[in-house]
């Protein structure tokens, strides 16, 4: 077994503090705050920013949007606060979300705290030390399809999350609605990409019949590994962007974040999860094995995985976009438009090949 490694919370990113007075002086209306309120941030994600509050003897997790972004079309803290709150009493993975604050007068944004939960969580860097071995590995990704599927079969009438969405015509709006988004945020010229934007308009497949809850950004560094057992999930996290749909947009989704152990260096650069290392499934074999564990059949699977590569593209784009304007500093941004680039040359080359695997 490896050395137990939680993920660490560091010092606040300069330009991203939060103000600790106006703070305190809420959760004072819901804790007993004796001392002071020990702030970290948790260093890595591109999204929602991450702090772990130390309240007493005490641990919470705080998200409240980036800094910059467009509040009323992304990162509504309020949706991801209400999906925790329906899910908790039934879906055991997720932490117990504990309070939402909609007073911009605090944080200047909506944000809400929730438990934190103690465990690993597997990032595209770690320290060597912390790498699986390679039968540990095999085990860590067959538990993150059985945890996928599990999630997919949630029964959300029961939950009480079916009203939570729209899904008739889900498909199409995510396509155009992606589409806008990449660019209202366009920044350089890359015909890949919007090659694939278009290809991925004129081949949508029919909707499906059947809805389920779904993540939409469903990885490695969205689950909580048991310290004591990597192979078992104990959360999983980051539900701002989950809605009820197509299950296979959002499979779609997580193929476009997988690079196989065997895939070429130059696309094992985008280096965003930790799918590479070895003993995890190849993207077929998720898709196999989805498919054998789900009792569903995957069809049009090239289609949802341009999707996937197609969305992450935007979403990075997006960030980017905010890093040249200035409404970020970290140096984490700088280089994000080579991912951009990276996402439509493997995009076209699935278009082109038909197939998941072997692309180069």
């Amino acid at each position: 077994m490896l050395n137990i490694w939680n993920d660490k919370s560091t010092k606040v990113r300069k330009g991203e503090e939060l103000g600790v007075g106006n703070l305190k002086s809420y959760l004072n209306h819901f804790f007993e705050i004796d001392g002071d309120i020990n702030i970290a941030q948790f260093p890595s994600g591109y999204s929602n920013l991450t702090y772990l509050l130390q309240i007493g003897k005490s641990e919470y997790v705080l998200r409240r949007p980036p800094i910059g972004a467009n509040i009323k079309s992304g990162h509504d803290m309020k949706r991801e606060f209400d999906i925790l709150s329906a899910l908790k009493p039934s879906y055991t993975k997720v932490p117990k979300p504990i309070l939402y604050c909609e007073d911009n007068t605090v944080l200047g944004c909506p944000f809400y705290l929730m438990e934190r939960v103690e465990g690993v969580i597997l990032r595209a860097k770690m320290p060597e030390g912390m790498i699986p071995s390679t039968a540990e590995m095999q085990g860590i990704s067959n538990s993150f399809v059985d945890t996928f599927v599990d999630l997919h079969q949630l029964n959300v009438k029961d939950i009480g999350l079916d009203n939570f969405g729209k899904p008739e015509g889900y498909m199409q709006r995510q396509i155009e609605g992606w589409t806008k988004r990449y660019y209202k945020s366009k920044t350089d010229e890359i015909p890949k990409i919007e090659a694939a934007a278009k290809w991925l308009g004129q081949n949508t497949p029919k909707e499906p019949k059947n809805y389920s809850l779904i993540h939409n950004d469903f990885k490695y560094d969205n689950l909580i590994l048991d310290p004591q057992d990597w192979t078992k999930v104990n959360a999983v996290l980051d539900w701002e962007m989950a809605t009820i749909g197509n299950p296979l947009m959002d499979l779609g989704t997580t193929l476009g974040y997988w690079v196989n152990p065997n895939d070429p260096d130059f696309m094992k650069a985008l280096n965003l999860t930790p799918t590479n290392l070895r003993g995890n499934l190849s993207r077929e074999e998720v898709v196999h094995q989805y498919s054998l564990k789900s009792g569903q059949e995957v069809t049009n699977i090239i289609f949802y995985y341009v999707y996937g590569l197609f969305k992450i593209a935007v979403i990075i784009q997006q960030i980017f976009y905010r890093y040249k304007k200035g409404f970020t500093q970290d140096p984490r941004f700088a280089k994000l438009i080579d991912g951009v680039t990276l996402l439509g040359e493997i995009s076209q080359m699935a278009i082109a090949k038909k197939r998941l695997d072997g692309l180069f």
